[in-house]
């Protein structure tokens, strides 16, 4: 908290005041990602799966060059993005679920035995 006020301090200072705001704003969420299981942590933290789209959507989009309009480029990425989602490599499963479905399962029977008595 401390810090993200000496950084919204700083840039204020910079006329950047919407920023600020923003990181002000926001400085309550930024941890949430702490709430979930260890196994998940590295996959969350980490952005590899988004990088190795864009990367793939680059690729295809430079080898077209320049494209008449923007719904042709629009189109270009979503059949790229289809054949991502189609292939083996759009089936991988990233996170396993099972950790959150059973800390859910025991929140809910705690909150029910909990009413219960």
């Amino acid at each position: 908290m401390q810090r993200a006020a000496a950084v919204a301090a700083k840039l204020r200072e910079m006329k950047l005041s919407a920023t600020a705001k923003k990181i002000e704003d926001g400085v309550d969420e930024t941890p949430t990602y702490m709430d979930f299981p260890t196994e998940h942590l590295i996959r969350i933290r980490k952005n590899n799966v988004t990088e190795r789209v864009n990367r793939e959507i680059k690729r295809r989009t430079k080898a077209i060059g320049a494209f008449p309009d923007g719904q042709s480029a629009l189109m270009q990425v979503c059949t790229r993005l289809r054949y991502v989602a189609a292939s083996d490599w759009g089936t991988k499963r990233y996170l396993n679920m099972n950790h959150l479905f059973e800390t859910e399962l025991m929140n809910n029977t705690e909150t029910a035995e909990a009413s219960a008595g």
